[in-house]
């Protein structure tokens, strides 16, 4: 690839440009980030909408260079951008920008952006949900090819009646997915590597309730799943406007094979509230989020649901969930672990507390002392876990002072993330399967929707600036789109889940139980 490479036929000469001093103020921001050197397109927008056309030049080192010009963003050829990082894997680019106002053209400060020979897997899969909180509309499973802008649905809701979420993969494996529908169809899909969907009734007489937040072995035999008798509030003057809290929960692990759940009576104490399942790397680990229940933040769910509809009740609805929000701010979540053999299927006999949430410090939102932890997520290779911190609870995807945090498992040393960390909120997360991508959920944009980001982490932990999930026209693309990417995760190729058969299967009555291991 030798000299400039573009579609030069409808563009401007960038000439009598106003040189500035300063870097460019693009949207979204990707001045000094560091990308795979398989990922799509970076495509921006100027964030000042007032340009009225922008122009961009990527050169390497070589002398090649790409261009890009356009009256809303700057678009490079899909072709020409992947030729262009394939040369330069483990270096650098140069990007100049220019942007056309109403006194002419101005040209800003070059900014870098490095190519890691780290590649990123296929694609992504993510639910597209509206920002709703009582009632759902229209949502959906879709997956997105990284390389390139494609993105097609797997299933969504307008098949049937309910709600889509909780799905999750093997290890990126896209034959291997666990999906869990609400409503009137409920029931939790798994489908398999030869293409087969079941339905089944995860409920269970020695349960709480349903299965859900999946994860799977390594070994893709066994599925640990959480059960959660969950509660729903509202703070009346609060930045996080929204609670979602646990009653009660407990934790069991699902045998594909002998179709049979696995329980330990240390893993579904009532004293003890216990979420988020995942087994370590080498699969001979569970770890997860456990509180003690000293709160007292159990209700008496029929009297509160009288007093908040009532007229007559107002003030005693009002005390109720002052109550509550006291008691929820000094619940705080411990990341935990407990041994698990993967040839019998049984847990050891204790549970150790890795971090113990008292142990942080709150910021100046919620909590009156100590962290709390969420979404334990390890890394494949087994070198680090990446959670979710917050001031207080388990669900902090409303919680605008949760940041990601970095465990390295061989010292036991935890760190803020940083680098990839905004002033919004940072949530769910899932690592790329060679271990050096780390994709989230941030509110960081407008305060509103989650979109997804990614950063990268080395062998030592060393984590880079966040970037934003490339589009074609970004600015136009995420104002147009009124929808929160929920529990993104990584696959390494494309699902050929077939929609249509599983949409079949929802609205059939027919669930299949699961058994319990006596």
């Amino acid at each position: 690839m030798m000299g400039l490479i573009g579609l030069m036929g409808c563009n401007e000469t960038v000439e009598n440009a106003k040189q500035e001093a300063s870097l460019p103020h693009i949207y979204p921001d990707y001045v000094g980030v560091t990308i795979p050197v398989n990922i799509a397109p970076l495509c921006f927008n100027m964030a000042d909408e007032t340009a009225q056309r922008i122009d961009a030049v990527i050169t390497d080192r070589h002398g090649n260079s790409l261009h890009a010009q356009g009256d809303e963003s700057a678009d490079f050829d899909l072709d020409d951008w992947h030729a262009l990082l394939a040369a330069n894997p483990g270096d650098s680019l140069s990007i100049t920008v220019s942007a056309k106002y109403d006194d002419g053209w101005h040209t800003y400060q070059p900014f870098s952006i490095y190519i890691s020979p780290d590649s990123i897997d296929y694609g992504l899969c993510y639910r597209l949900i509206e920002p709703g909180y009582e009632v759902w509309s229209k949502m959906g499973i879709y997956e997105r090819d990284l390389s390139s802008f494609d993105e097609r649905p797997l299933i969504e809701n307008t098949q049937f009646e309910g709600c889509v979420n909780c799905h999750s993969f093997n290890r990126g494996n896209p034959a291997n997915m666990s999906l869990h529908i609400r409503g009137k169809h409920g029931a939790t899909l798994l489908s398999k590597d030869d293409g087969s969907i079941t339905a089944y009734n995860t409920k269970t007489d020695q349960t709480l309730g349903l299965c859900v937040y999946p994860y799977w072995h390594p070994s893709g035999r066994y599925i640990a799943y959480s059960t959660n008798t969950t509660r729903q509030t509202f703070h009346s003057a609060h930045p996080n406007r929204i609670e979602v809290f646990d009653e009660a929960s407990d934790l069991q692990v699902y045998d594909i094979e002998k179709n049979e759940l696995l329980l330990s009576p240390l893993l579904k104490q009532d004293s003890i509230y216990e979420t988020y399942p995942v087994f370590s790397a080498d699969g001979r680990s569970l770890y997860f989020c456990a509180a003690a229940d000293n709160v007292e933040c159990r209700t008496d769910s029929a009297e509160f649901a009288t007093a908040i509809t009532s007229a007559e009740s107002t003030a005693a609805a009002n005390s109720a969930l002052y109550t509550i929000h006291s008691k929820l701010n000094n619940l705080h979540y411990n990341l935990c672990r407990i041994d698990f053999d993967p040839a019998t299927g049984n847990f050891g006999n204790h549970i150790d507390t890795i971090i113990n949430a008292a142990s942080f410090t709150p910021s100046s939102v919620g909590g009156s002392r100590g962290g709390s932890i969420s979404f334990p997520r390890p890394s494949y290779d087994g070198r680090f876990l990446c959670y979710t911190l917050s001031d207080y609870g388990q669900f902090s995807i409303w919680h605008h002072e949760a940041d990601l945090y970095l465990l390295d498992l061989s010292t036991g040393e935890s760190r803020p993330m940083t680098e990839a960390n905004s002033d919004d909120t940072e949530s769910f997360h899932n690592w790329s399967t060679n271990s050096r991508w780390v994709v989230f959920s941030s509110r960081r944009d407008d305060g509103l929707f989650t979109r997804p980001y990614f950063c990268h982490v080395d062998a030592n932990g060393k984590v880079t600036k966040a970037f934003m999930l490339p589009q074609r026209n970004p600015r136009r693309f995420y104002r147009d789109r009124f929808f929160s990417f929920n529990v993104p995760d990584f696959i390494t190729g494309p699902t050929h889940f077939d929609g249509h058969k599983a949409s079949q299967i929802i609205n059939d009555e027919y669930r299949k139980n699961f058994g319990v291991r006596k």
